[in-house]
Parts: structure tokens; C-alpha cells; sequence
């Protein structure tokens, strides 16, 4: 018998049912969780009501639609998993209930700035698997009941079994997907550089061609860029994607950012017809302390350094690609100091109707503040930017922080064991004992040792069919060691003195090793920092 004036289960029922009627049956993702999240506030008495979907990665929830809090969606709020509220009822896989908040039980600032007060969220299920979570929250104190948690858990089973069948359609739940899909699932780890990135899609919906990437290059450097392709739809996120290799195989192959983005240009010239994009592309080297950059149409990056203020990168911005045939391009290179920001971003960041340009870079400089973690950077810079206000252009931004003592980072270069590739393994080489601050005498030494020691490689370990040589250097406590190794079977020496190359590396180290096998010979040699050899 129910209790006089008690919500019975079928009039619970009943409202629940209003939530997914068939009426709703014909809206995309994007409009059908919005009215689906005005109905679960009229339902519960809520003043505002999110849904956080899991990203590509499982590790982090974004913001995708959001009433009362709309914030959340246009700041491209992302929360890990198990962190803070949301994140908990992801990992836990239960109802979270929070009487009063405050930054220990919150960690999404936008709630606390809006005042709320108490919040009540359920995890969507689907298939047997957490899709992300549905919360609610209210302007006053409440204390949120058993029942109300049973009654918006049922309505989160709806809502994910809902968004689950309409994720394939394409609107921005699956166009952020796919535009995530293209670009780097995790960005690299590289001892002494700290990487962040994110992507919000514009408010227009639909796919984008902004992109970013990060990978490392055979000469031991690491490439980044970052590209915004002209246009909107399935055809900028396809052209993109394209983009994106190219320039991947032309960075194998050049050294020189600008001659990277010249042959990227001749390629979008010749295979895509009125194709136009923006591209920066940057090379940091083995050291980090220096960046070679050059950008085709692309806005300069920002370097933030400690104690100072942000500025924008002093570099002539050239044609962007798929123009028709201009001035040749320009590479700039700056230094990069300890602990200091490497930012670049795309134009939606910065655009803004009735605001001019410059203010929009003026007010980015003053937002990209060092002396943080590059993932709180681009917080911090979304937060500043966007706000409260409907972005109509896709972002993109990457942030690569210096970190201090990043000199000491090891070498690793892998290139191919011919002639050309000696004079390019002997500038990074010098580049890198520099960096970890090798004596002239000592640099010197390790120079001639590890030169003899590559061009043994080409000449003797491979025929016709050629190989890889890779040279790799650490520094361990006041000693550097170089290890050079092949795959192949040594030739016969040429001439009358097959032993002096050896003994050329031998009189350049304090100590050296060599390990010849069937899969390919590894000459290892010490030589310590301070002092003369023994």
C-alpha cells in the first residue's frame, strides 16, 4: 500500500517515460540531449544539468551538453577519470551525492563559479560499460535522496542506451570523436619536454580540419605542428587527415622546417584541388634548447618564459599551402630556455566578431602564464578565451614545456647508412654535447670518435642493399656514452690499414668496446667529461 501523498512506482514510472518519448525520436544527439536534460530538471527540481561523455582514450570525460552550465560544453571542460566529482562516479560506477560544494569535492571550477550547491550525478551505462555521466545540481542547499538518485540513475540508463545507438550519426559527439581519431591518441613522452593538447569543436557542429601532432624524427629531434584546413564538413577532416601524413613522410625525409612545408605545398598544389590550409611546423632539437620553426599562413606561436610575459614568436608568417607559387620560405630559430612554453594554437582561439585580431592576441599572451603544467596551461587559456562565450570556430592548441635539466635528455638518432647522413649525425652530435656541457677538448674527442666510428658503418657493414645506423648518447654522472650499432656484415677493410679506425676511436676514449655478432656489430665508448683521456 503506498503511503498517502507518496510518489508511487508507476507514477515515477510515468515521468520517466516523458523523458524518452517517441516524440524525441527524431532529433540528433546534439538536440535530443539538450531537451532530455531540461526535462530531467523539471523532473528532479534542478537548476542545472550536464552530460560528460568518455573521450576517445577512456581517460578523461568531456563536456557535451549541459543546461543551466553551458559553460561546461563551450570551455571544452575534460575531467580524468576518478578525479574530482564527476570523474568518481565514472570510476566508482555509482550514484555521488554532495551536500555542499567546495574545491575538495569539485574539481570543475565553472560549478563553484556559478554558486552551485549541491549536486547529484549517476553514471550512464551501456553495453556493460561506463559512456560518461549524468549530473544535476542546485543554485540552493538540498540534500538529494535515495530516490532521487534511483529516479535519475533510470533516466541515465535511458539517456545512455539513447546516446550510445545515435553515436555514429553526425553530429558533435561523433565529430569530436573523429576529429580525436586523427590526431595523436597520447601524445608523446620525451624526457625533458612536457606536452599538452586539446581540441574544442566550434559551436557550428560538424567536422573541422584543425589538427595537431608530435612525433620523433630519425636525426634524434622531435617535429611538432599544428594546421588548420580551410572549410568545414567531411571533406576539411579527410583532407586533414592527408595532410597530416604527407607531412609526416616529407619530415623523414628534410631537415629544414621550410623545405618540409614546401614539398607539403607542392603536394596539396598537384593532389587537392582548391585545397588551402595553414600549417606551422617546428623542430626541437635533440638538446631542446633550440626550435627551428617555419608557418605557411599559420598565426605565430607564443613563448612564455619564468618571471616574464608572454610574447608572440618574432617569425615572417610565409603563404599558406596550396597557394599558388610565392617568395620561398623562411625557417626562424629561437632559443628555448629552462621551464620555459612553446605554445601554439589555431585561429579559432583568437577570432572573434567585432573584436580585431590583435586584441585577440594581445589578451592569448596574457593568458599563457609559465610557471604551471602544460596541461593546466591550456586550462587556464580555455578558461580566459572562451568563458561563457559561443565559439563558432574550431581550437586546437598544443603546449610543449621545457622542463629544467633538460639538456641531459639522451640521443637516439636512427637514419639510413649512406654518405649524406655523416655531416647531419655530426652537427647534432656537437649540438648535443654542448647542450650537456662537454669541455671543447672533450667534445672534440667524442666528435672524431663517434665520426669514425659512423663512417666504419657505411663503408664496411652493408652492400648494396644498405642498412640503418643508429648512434645513441647519454650522459651518466660525468661520463658520456656513445654507442654506434648496425644490423649488417662487415666488409673487409679497404687499404693497408684495416685497424686504424678502431684505434682512432680507441685513443679518443677512456674506454671502448666492441661486440661483433651475426645480427650486426655495437662499438661502445666512454669518454669523461672533465679531464684529458687516461
Amino acid at each position: 500500500m503506498s503511503v498517502p501523498g507518496s510518489v508511487t512506482d508507476e507514477d515515477r514510472l510515468r515521468r520517466i517515460e516523458q523523458i524518452t518519448d517517441t516524440t524525441l525520436s527524431h532529433l540528433d544527439v546534439g538536440d535530443l540531449l539538450t531537451e532530455l536534460l531540461d526535462r530531467v530538471r523539471i523532473l528532479l527540481g534542478a537548476d542545472t544539468a550536464a552530460v560528460l561523455l568518455l573521450d576517445p582514450s577512456g581517460t578523461y570525460l568531456v563536456a557535451t551538453a549541459a543546461r543551466g552550465i553551458e559553460e561546461e560544453v563551450r570551455q571544452g571542460v575534460r575531467i580524468p577519470v576518478g578525479k574530482g566529482f564527476a570523474g568518481r562516479i565514472a570510476a566508482e560506477r555509482r550514484p555521488v551525492f554532495i551536500d555542499d560544494v567546495d574545491h575538495s569535492n569539485v574539481l570543475n571550477p565553472i560549478l563553484r563559479e556559478k554558486d552551485i550547491r549541491s549536486l547529484l550525478g549517476v553514471p550512464l551505462i551501456a553495453e556493460g560499460g561506463v559512456l560518461g555521466v549524468l549530473h544535476v545540481g542546485t543554485l540552493s542547499s538540498r540534500k538529494f535522496t535515495q530516490d532521487d538518485a534511483e529516479l535519475l540513475q533510470m533516466v541515465a540508463d535511458r539517456v545512455a542506451l539513447v546516446t550510445r545507438t545515435h553515436l555514429s550519426d553526425l553530429d558533435r559527439a561523433a565529430a569530436s570523436a573523429l576529429q580525436r581519431s586523427l590526431m595523436p591518441g597520447q601524445l608523446p613522452k620525451v624526457n625533458g619536454v612536457e606536452f599538452a593538447a586539446r581540441y574544442v569543436p566550434g559551436e557550428a557542429g560538424g567536422l573541422g580540419g584543425d589538427w595537431y601532432d608530435v612525433f620523433s624524427l630519425p636525426s634524434g629531434r622531435l617535429g611538432v605542428v599544428i594546421g588548420d584546413v580551410v572549410g568545414r564538413g567531411l571533406q576539411a577532416a579527410v583532407i586533414m587527415g592527408r595532410l597530416r601524413s604527407a607531412l609526416r613522410a616529407f619530415a623523414l625525409e628534410e631537415d629544414d622546417p621550410a623545405e618540409v612545408l614546401e614539398r607539403l605545398d607542392g603536394n596539396v598544389q598537384h593532389f587537392e584541388d582548391g585545397v588551402m590550409a595553414t600549417v606551422l611546423y617546428a623542430i626541437f632539437e635533440p638538446s631542446l634548447d633550440r626550435v627551428s620553426l617555419s608557418t605557411a599562413g599559420h598565426l605565430p606561436p607564443i613563448l612564455g618564459r619564468p618571471g616574464e610575459r608572454s610574447a608572440l614568436v618574432n617569425v615572417p608568417v610565409d603563404l599558406p599551402v596550396g597557394v599558388s607559387v610565392g617568395p620561398p620560405r623562411r625557417t626562424t630559430v629561437i632559443d628555448l630556455p629552462p621551464e620555459a612554453l612553446f605554445f601554439l594554437y589555431t585561429d579559432g582561439l583568437v577570432e572573434r566578431r567585432g573584436q580585431s585580431l590583435d586584441t585577440g592576441l594581445d589578451l592569448l599572451c596574457d593568458a599563457v602564464r609559465p610557471g604551471t603544467d602544460s596541461d593546466a596551461v591550456c586550462t587556464s587559456v580555455l578558461h580566459q578565451m572562451i568563458g561563457p562565450t559561443a565559439v563558432g570556430d574550431d581550437v586546437a592548441m598544443l603546449v610543449a614545456r621545457r622542463r629544467e635539466g633538460s639538456a641531459m635528455v639522451p640521443l637516439n638518432i636512427v637514419v639510413p647508412a649512406v654518405p649524406r647522413t655523416l655531416s647531419d649525425i655530426r652537427a647534432t652530435v656537437r649540438r648535443w654535447l654542448q647542450a650537456v656541457g662537454a669541455p671543447p677538448e672533450v667534445a672534440a674527442d667524442v666528435l672524431v670518435a663517434a665520426g669514425e666510428a659512423c663512417a666504419n658503418v657505411v663503408e664496411h657493414a652493408y652492400g648494396p642493399a644498405g642498412g640503418t645506423l643508429t648512434v645513441q648518447m647519454e650522459l651518466e654522472g660525468t661520463t658520456v656514452v656513445t654507442n654506434v650499432r648496425d644490423n649488417g656484415r662487415w666488409r673487409p677493410a679497404r687499404g693497408d690499414d684495416p685497424g686504424r679506425g678502431t684505434a682512432l676511436i680507441r685513443s679518443c676514449s677512456d674506454e671502448m668496446d666492441v661486440i661483433a655478432g651475426v645480427g650486426g656489430t655495437t662499438v661502445t665508448f666512454r669518454r669523461h667529461v672533465t679531464g684529458a683521456p687516461q
